[in-house]
């Protein structure tokens, strides 16, 4: 059986992606980003707070899939399957 953390590369870099989104996101809140001075600090974090969290959503939903499988066999039409 596959392990659930066991995730495709497509959604490990996105999942990276959206962590590094999120990082810059509390970078440019703090001022530690220097922006130009055309950017907004609060609107642009506010946007990669928002980017950043809808990058890392595809994982977590394979997850809960996988542990939803996992939990409950009969939901899912393979009760006595064996792998």
């Amino acid at each position: 059986m596959r392990t659930l953390a066991d995730l495709p590369k497509p959604v490990l870099i996105l999942e990276a992606i959206g962590g590094m989104m999120l990082l810059l996101s509390v970078l440019a809140l703090n001022g530690w980003l220097p922006l130009p001075a055309s950017f907004d600090s609060k609107t642009l974090a506010t946007a990669l707070l928002f980017i950043g969290v809808l990058l890392m959503l595809p994982a977590a939903w394979l997850m809960m899939w996988r542990t939803a499988k996992a939990m409950a066999p009969q939901l899912f039409g393979n009760a006595n399957k064996k792998k």
